[in-house]
């Protein structure tokens, strides 16, 4: 007698397809990575598994470029860090500035007003990052404020947001500085702390490689200091850092179930960075979006970021004119098995994000989907100035 668990038979015969990710994330696993989510489940309290804990740790230290003693990954997706940070710092009645320049921006926004704090927005066009004089005359004219919130990456619209002199600022209000950084860690120098970030989080499914389901997560002291002098109890089980910060310190306090094999594929993800380095991974990055920055302008598509400020992670689009965005990538997926991404919110069916992170910012990677998109497009010449443009660098 056959039977099928979700669609997949006795014999094994897959049911999903092997496809080229190479939109907004996830991004690419590497086979490491896999092999490492296959090993034996030990308990979250095993001896070996604590001991591979501190090893996590020290890696997502390297990746953030901080020596804060509470890094951590959290169980959850980069929302996930996003709830974490506003609940563990946001009190009712608590002034706030959020910089909103993507979709992520309105998130954070939307998350803290939910907790009772008194929001004020520093908005820029979506494609454009907030320059350094403007914001720091908003802090000026809207301070004091506890909280200052920011997207480095926008995922939403493949900004590179500086941040220069920010968080000088910031402190010197008696306040602290909030990081989003889901689409950087891993492909872009974070620097929290050269950069005085507080809080910063970010998401494993993207320049990491690692399945979605894991939010590495940094705080500085100047947070904790805050944290613990709350009016109020953190209004979170899961997510209070209070408690988490005992199971991923020295007591190793239960809190909850460790996603074991999740945390054996960030450990196994943090090792390929250790090898490769962060200066040659960062490089490969930038190459690879570069390389497809050339592929698509040959092929007189019009990409939304001034370079500047484009991320090398994530680049945005404009969909042409008389172009369906979502027929076109219907055909990328239908046709090659390659993912990209659409738009979100505002740029909702007007620009593509294609991703090259992790494992997936590679020139072949690159060529498969120029060449696809030549085929569905029927224009030419986007594969051959990608790869000229990544032998340029060599």
């Amino acid at each position: 007698m056959s039977h099928r668990i979700w669609g997949v038979c006795a014999t094994m015969e897959p049911k999903l397809p092997e496809r080229l990710l190479m939109g907004p994330g996830p991004s690419p696993v590497s086979p490491a990575v896999r092999l490492a989510m296959a090993e034996p489940v030990v308990g979250h309290l095993d001896p070996r598994f604590i001991q591979l804990m501190d090893a996590v740790a020290d890696g997502l230290r390297l990746v953030f470029g901080t020596a804060n003693r509470l890094t951590l990954p959290l169980s959850g997706t980069g929302s996930a860090g996003m709830e974490t940070m506003v609940a563990n710092w946001v009190e009712p009645g608590d002034r706030m500035l959020v910089v909103r320049h993507g979709f992520f921006g309105e998130r954070i926004r939307d998350a803290a007003a939910r907790r009772g704090a008194e929001v004020a927005v520093l908005d820029a066009p979506w494609g454009t990052a907030v320059p350094a004089d403007q914001f720091f005359d908003t802090l000026e004219r809207v301070g004091p404020v506890k909280l200052v919130a920011v997207v480095l990456a926008e995922t939403s619209t493949g900004v590179l947001q500086p941040l220069d002199g920010w968080a000088d600022a910031v402190h010197a209000q008696g306040g602290l500085l909030l990081v989003d950084a889901v689409t950087a860690i891993g492909g872009m120098p974070v620097d929290v702390d050269p950069r005085g970030i507080d809080v910063c989080f970010a998401g494993s499914q993207k320049c990491l490689s690692v399945p979605p389901g894991l939010a590495p997560f940094t705080v500085g002291e100047r947070a904790l200091a805050a944290l613990r002098d709350r009016r109020t109890p953190v209004g979170t089980w899961y997510f209070d850092l209070t408690m988490l910060g005992r199971y991923w310190g020295q007591e190793r306090f239960y809190h909850h179930t460790a996603p074991v094999s999740m945390v054996y594929a960030l450990a196994a993800a943090l090792e390929e960075v250790r090898q490769e380095g962060l200066p040659a991974r960062f490089a490969r990055h930038r190459r690879a979006a570069r390389a497809l920055w050339a592929g698509l302008e040959a092929m007189d598509l019009e990409l939304l970021v001034d370079e500047p400020h484009r991320l090398p992670s994530l680049t945005t689009v404009r969909v042409p004119d008389g172009v369906d965005d979502a027929t076109v990538r219907g055909l990328l997926l239908e046709r090659f098995n390659i993912e990209i991404g659409g738009g979100l919110g505002a740029l909702r069916g007007k620009i593509w994000r294609i991703g090259t992170m992790g494992y997936g910012a590679r020139i072949e990677n690159v060529v498969r989907v120029l060449s696809a998109l030549e085929v569905v497009l029927g224009r030419r010449g986007g594969a051959e100035a990608a790869w000229r443009a990544w032998e340029s660098e060599r």
